[in-house]
């Protein structure tokens, strides 16, 4: 795949006709919108992917779940894994263990596998500090563990290296790069990316990238430091001010680039 540094300054608006988005394809999305009304062709790619860590091979860690009273859960996927991965041991699920969820949408998330119980389940707005109260009520009686990927929770590790908390770390699933090398021949008009792992897999399945006349749509500023960091330029970003969303930039950048 064929695509100078930092944010561009003077940029020359080129005509979009492709986007890739480094994301698998919704059902609903504000892109389909710009799709219609700016006669673009938008393909949709994962760039990562999540693969389990198996019985077999989580065995060796010696880690043993049924040891421990309360679980930290940061993400849908971590849920799924450690109930995969009790399945797959044969552990039964105590019907006492306590549920700590860094955000609402991942407790909702929680409620397929458990009969929620208030009592039970406790919930954070985004950051492990939002769980500060009940997880210190209960510091001195449970011991957490915590499911992950090989990326580790670093921020929730610290916080609860730094409080003290009795917890283990439980390596149940993996976030690796997609294999993209149908797409070595292909190019796009832009290039929407959402996470610094999306940046790293372009450049594990295309070491050679250069980015020539391709468009580089970022968002957050984790991403914008992983491109700054390979000297790309970021062409369209977001979130910026009164630009909320990605489809709200490349909408701004469009109604330049395409004008008739």
């Amino acid at each position: 795949m064929t695509a100078n540094k930092g944010q561009a300054n003077n940029e020359v608006y080129k005509k979009i006709k492709t986007i890739l988005v480094s994301q698998p394809k919704p059902e609903r999305s504000p892109y389909y919108e710009l799709e219609k009304k700016y006669g673009l062709t938008i393909h949709w790619r994962k760039f990562i992917q999540v693969e389990p860590v198996d019985a077999r091979e989580f065995r060796k860690f010696k880690v043993y779940p049924q040891d421990y009273t309360a679980i930290i859960f940061t993400s849908k996927n971590s849920v799924d894994h450690f109930f995969r991965l009790m399945e797959e041991l044969r552990i039964p699920v105590s019907q006492d263990l306590r549920y700590f969820c860094l955000t609402e949408a991942i407790a909702n998330y929680l409620q397929k596998f458990i009969v929620y119980r208030k009592r039970k389940v406790f919930v954070g707005v985004r950051k492990i500090e939002d769980l500060a109260a009940p997880l210190n009520k209960f510091k001195a009686t449970e011991k957490f563990l915590l499911p992950c990927s090989n990326l580790g929770a670093k921020e929730v590790s610290a916080y609860l290296n730094e409080n003290g908390f009795d917890w283990k770390d439980a390596l149940m699933y993996r976030t690796v790069s997609s294999d993209l090398s149908d797409l070595s021949d292909v190019t796009y008009d832009v290039l929407v990316f959402f996470s610094p792992l999306g940046i790293q897999s372009l450049f594990e399945n295309f070491p050679d990238f250069k980015q020539n006349d391709t468009r580089l749509a970022i968002f957050g500023n984790t991403t914008s430091k992983a491109v700054e960091e390979r000297g790309l330029t970021i062409n369209i970003k977001a979130p910026a001010p009164g630009v909320p969303s990605m489809t709200k930039a490349l909408e701004n950048y469009l109604q330049i680039s395409n004008k008739e």
